[in-house]
């Protein structure tokens, strides 16, 4: 699912493309993407798009008639810039919005239909699609903890509440608990003042980090590829490949349909935490240190 520094960079693209720009036509080939029957979603046929916002993990399109149009992407959603009227073929395009310089297209890949379309009649109407959590960039170290520390939940769990922390899911915060030297699995109730510091600052500072990558790319060429799973991570979607600061093969927990990714060595003092599928199929047998698991790996 894209996260807060793949959405920034969205709108960074979009910016220039769209905002300025009447919509001239709107092409909506699921009929599951459209989740609200009023307003009509004609009614932003051939008005202009006169801001963007980040909501969530959602991007919503003001227009000048006062009406909000909010994409959510979901896990497989994405946005395509293309040619003026290109059409939608194949099962995978769901919607397409013409403008006189391009059409920005949806697609989805995959049978399940996540992605989804509101269209909002003002802008306190959106507060129905906000989940609430706070923005990073905008709190200090204390609303920050406040926030984190209202239930006693892992890192992973907190990290990932849309309800506690905007913007953050499964890839980011791998890289931020890695960057912190946290256990994902570390309860909020237990950290330290000086845990507390690390994981603001890593918070903060991974975001930044990706979101200044992001932008660099969009500002060069239409974001196409966007990927939960990037080359230059340090743990997400790298098991078994070496931690960039101390070499040990990064570990996973695998739970439906995600994954947490960590190293070992860096954030859970070479403790091996226990994978759910794995860990009932061994039973006893199951490694607790990186050497046990090497070792088990040589029987």
């Amino acid at each position: 699912m894209p996260e807060l520094p793949d959405i920034t960079a969205y709108l960074s693209a979009l910016e220039p493309r769209i905002v300025g720009q009447p919509l001239t036509h709107i092409r909506i080939a699921s009929p599951f993407l459209l989740r609200t029957v009023q307003p009509h979603i004609e009614e932003i046929e051939g008005h202009t798009v006169k801001s963007l916002r980040r909501i969530g993990k959602r991007i919503a399109i003001e227009f000048d008639n006062g009406l909000w149009l909010v994409l959510h992407l979901m896990i497989a959603g994405r946005l395509h810039w293309r040619p003026v009227g290109t059409k939608l073929g194949g099962r995978n395009n769901l919607a397409a919005f013409d403008f006189p310089n391009g059409s920005l297209v949806l697609t989805e890949a995959g049978s399940k239909r996540r992605a989804s379309l509101h269209l909002f009649s003002n802008e306190e109407a959106l507060k129905d699609i906000d989940p609430g959590g706070i923005d990073v960039f905008t709190t200090d170290l204390e609303g920050f903890r406040t926030a984190l520390a209202v239930e006693n939940r892992t890192l992973k769990r907190a990290l990932t509440d849309p309800r506690i922390l905007s913007g953050i899911g499964n890839a980011y915060s791998d890289e931020i608990l890695h960057a912190a030297h946290l256990s994902p699995i570390q309860l909020t109730h237990k950290l330290t003042g000086e845990q507390w510091q690390r994981l603001f600052a890593a918070t903060r500072e991974t975001l930044q980090l990706w979101i200044d990558r992001l932008n660099t790319e969009a500002a060069q060429a239409f974001p196409e590829k966007v990927t939960a799973f990037r080359k230059d991570m340090a743990v997400h979607g790298r098991f078994g490949q070496p931690c960039p600061t101390c070499g040990q093969p990064i570990q996973r927990i695998r739970y439906a349909d995600n994954e947490t990714n960590y190293c070992a060595d860096c954030q859970t003092n070479g403790k091996v935490l226990a994978d759910r599928s794995l860990s009932r199929l061994l039973g006893a047998d199951w490694p607790r240190t990186l050497d046990e698991l090497e070792a088990l790996k040589k029987r």
